[in-house]
């Protein structure tokens, strides 16, 4: 075979897909058209040189034009730390950010309910004797309750909290299938339990230690259950209200925004599982190990709010990047 005559008669080709290659992201649909049937005539002059002529400068000179012309043609595998990096910045931050009023309504009414049964509990004797016996509350109140957090080992502690944790938030997430009605129920089973707890603690004048144990860990940990019921029931009201759009692509779209959050608050529930195990039980001073708790939580709000607005405001949704139920619609 004539190289010479071979580079002349088709280097044409070669530099008009190079060119497409280069501009791939402001293609016109005729010029993609185009792209594509280079990108196949190109691959075929590669496979002609390589058997016929011995021309290593040539043969790599088509082989990278070839691959980069398949890469525009097929579309390049994003890397796994950056499907790892997007998202911690972006799918988890902005689901939790555009959820926040049912997140903050559903904080708000499940811990109104818990104050409610804890004064009521406190403050009625009869209630308290329906509960337990005065010997069985004294022991609640002066050593069970304080003991429940050192017994186990940390380490098992830790990962026996995770679990029940991690628990209850799949619950209420599971609860989206069936429109999320079923999840004020866990919320209020969560919060009478809670409330019925600090209420036999404020009546034996034991608020300071329910409250010295329960906030290192229990702000991150409430916090993760709340934001898991508040997308739960959000999906559930896509259902319902599915706005402008087709209930079908609203609905998938709310329900990968779900499996978001139920990944994410894996890991916020591992933290908060840390801070039960080995700070709450420590011997550090009250206000230290609450110090520990509301930073954790402080941190993990701004963590939400800093990412999840600016993602937010570049108008992501926590969706998948290239959705395969999306449709263009005018």
């Amino acid at each position: 075979m004539d190289i010479d005559a071979f580079i002349a008669a088709h280097r044409p080709a070669w530099d008009r897909l190079d060119h497409l290659v280069k501009h791939r992201s402001s293609l016109t649909g005729a010029e993609v058209d185009e792209l594509v049937d280079l990108y196949q005539r190109v691959a075929t002059h590669l496979s002609i040189v390589r058997s016929s002529a011995h021309d290593p400068m040539l043969t790599g000179r088509l082989s990278a034009l070839v691959a980069r012309a398949r890469s525009a043609v097929t579309g390049a595998h994003t890397p796994a730390w950056r499907e790892f990096v997007r998202f911690f910045t972006v799918s988890f931050p902005v689901v939790a950010y555009r959820a926040r009023w049912w997140w903050l309504a559903t904080a708000l009414a499940t811990t109104a309910v818990a104050w409610v049964f804890g004064a009521w509990v406190a403050a009625n004797p009869d209630v308290q004797a329906v509960i337990g016996t005065p010997d069985e509350i004294t022991q609640l109140v002066e050593h069970d309750f304080a003991d429940y957090y050192s017994e186990n080992p940390a380490a098992s502690f830790a990962g026996r909290v995770w679990i029940n944790n991690a628990w209850v938030s799949a619950q209420v997430i599971i609860y989206s299938v069936l429109l999320g009605l079923p999840i004020p129920y866990v919320l209020f089973q969560n919060a009478a339990n809670v409330g019925v707890s600090g209420g036999l603690m404020a009546s034996r004048d034991k608020l300071d230690i329910f409250f010295g144990l329960i906030t290192p860990h229990g702000l991150l940990e409430l916090t993760a259950v709340f934001l898991a019921a508040a997308v739960g029931m959000r999906l559930g009201w896509t259902v319902i209200d599915p706005g402008p759009r087709r209930r079908t692509e609203v609905l998938a779209e709310q329900g990968r925004a779900v499996m978001s959050v139920a990944l994410g608050l894996v890991v916020v529930l591992f933290l908060s599982g840390l801070i039960e195990a080995f700070v709450t039980p420590s011997p550090l001073p009250t206000w230290a190990r609450v110090g520990i708790g509301v930073l954790a939580e402080a941190a993990f709000l701004a963590y939400v709010i800093g990412f999840g607005r600016r993602a937010a405001r570049a108008a992501e949704t926590g969706d998948l990047e290239r959705a395969p139920d999306v449709a263009p619609a005018a």
